[in-house]
């Protein structure tokens, strides 16, 4: 109720408002009603019609057209201060005056209205889009929840068997050895070593230290990449010196396998971190390694690329590859694709914690190149590792600070 009479209130407001300025114009037309022409008078009170139109609404307006057509006839047609009317063009002005007020009058307000209608419209289109980006946001959110829960459930994978695998079989050497230590005590429950046995004891030990050490090592690694403070120490390098560098380091783990180098001759030098670059080639071998039967072929080859702005290189098995749907997902962090049988004749699934891969796509990546797999080229059957790297520009360095530091022969090393 009290909503209705303030309405009311408003409404009268307008129509008062309206008349009082009616009322006030035509007080002032007559003060100058000896100075001014009919034409100006019929214009002025126009003018009234339509800023009452644009301020206070169509009714209003029709309202002081009806009032500016009945004062414009009684004060200012001749006779005077009478309504009736002896000459006959009067009342076409008469007429002309009214018709122009009430078109003005509705014209005025209906261009009112559609502003205020488009105005209400803009309004209400900021309110979906409002609405739809706080629904995307909260999308967005949940996604990102789910996508931190499916990386929670992955790295607590990773780190049970990762963590849990080295540590076992450290505490089961430490505690064999403490009970060895321990037999003048616990003769009855005594285990001999001899000095053999001890020392495997101790090389387990070693390796599962540094099989742990390389886990914690590879998550400080992707933290890096994925925060973009993965550092790049860039200098001009020779491929066969990153090559032969990760062969060395991964000497071990392809002493089962042939392992087969194929360098383009006189390949540039490319300004690169060599040893970020020597760790996507050792990621790659050790994943060869570890996914193909004994006695295969382990291939890796560099080329020129991509008018010589590029060089490609690959690392090519002969296990059973990857299936097409899972190509892209192998780079995904803790992400393994199992593939029974591969590993080196056994069933065994071949250990590993999934970081590799997403590993070596971080540091291709932060060199402005890419990496992919597809099937292998040799035999029909493998798989295909393979990643670009840019060149880099001539005018980065001078010639004396991109010479390479000597290093032996590709050969020397591989043999």
């Amino acid at each position: 109720m009290k909503e209705v009479k303030s309405a009311w209130r408003i409404e009268r407001a307008k129509y008062f408002l309206s008349i009082l300025g009616m009322a006030l114009t035509i007080v002032v037309l007559l003060l100058l009603r000896g100075h001014l022409n009919q034409t100006t008078i019929a214009f002025a009170l126009l003018l009234v019609v339509l800023f009452t139109a644009i301020l206070r609404g169509s009714r209003p307006a029709l309202v002081n057209a009806a009032l500016g057509a009945l004062f414009f006839n009684f004060f200012f047609l001749p006779p005077y201060n009478t309504l009736a009317i002896h000459d006959p063009q009067n009342w076409v002005a008469l007429a002309a005056f009214l018709i122009t007020a009430v078109t003005v009058g509705w014209l005025s307000s209906a261009a009112k209205l559609r502003a205020e209608e488009a105005e209400a419209g803009q309004i209400e289109i900021k309110r979906l889009y409002e609405e739809l980006r706080s629904s995307f946001q909260l999308a967005s959110r949940a996604e990102a929840l789910r996508q931190s829960e499916r990386l929670k459930s992955a790295l607590l994978d990773a780190v049970t068997h990762d963590i849990r695998t080295p540590l076992t079989s450290i505490k089961a050497s430490v505690t064999t050895l403490l009970d060895e230590e321990a037999k003048d005590e616990r003769a009855e429950t005594s285990i001999a070593l001899d000095a053999a046995m001890r020392r495997e004891m101790l090389e387990v030990i070693n390796e599962e230290s540094d099989r742990l050490n390389r886990f914690v090592e590879g998550l400080i690694e992707l933290a890096r990449i994925e925060a973009g403070e993965l550092q790049l120490r860039r200098r001009w390098s020779a491929v066969d010196e990153i090559v032969a560098a990760a062969l060395l380091r991964a000497g071990t783990l392809v002493r089962r396998h042939r392992v087969v180098v194929d360098l383009e001759k006189d390949l540039p030098l490319v300004r690169v971190d060599s040893r970020a670059v020597s760790e996507v080639v050792y990621t790659l071998v050790d994943n060869a390694a570890k996914y193909s039967p004994a006695s295969t072929n382990i291939r890796i080859t560099a080329c020129l690329t991509n008018d010589a702005q590029q060089v490609t290189a690959s690392v090519e098995d002969e296990g059973r590859g990857v299936p097409p749907d899972l190509r892209e997902r192998i780079f995904d962090k803790f992400f393994r694709a199992t593939r029974d049988g591969d590993a080196g004749g056994d069933d065994r699934e071949p250990s590993g914690t999934g970081m590799g891969l997403a590993i070596a796509k971080g540091i291709v990546e932060a060199h402005d190149g890419r990496i992919w797999s597809r099937d292998a080229t040799e035999h029909g059957r493998g798989a295909r590792f393979e990643f670009t790297l840019p060149i880099g520009d001539d005018d980065e360095e001078s010639l004396t600070e991109r010479q390479p530091a000597h290093i032996a022969p590709l050969e020397e090393k591989i043999t």
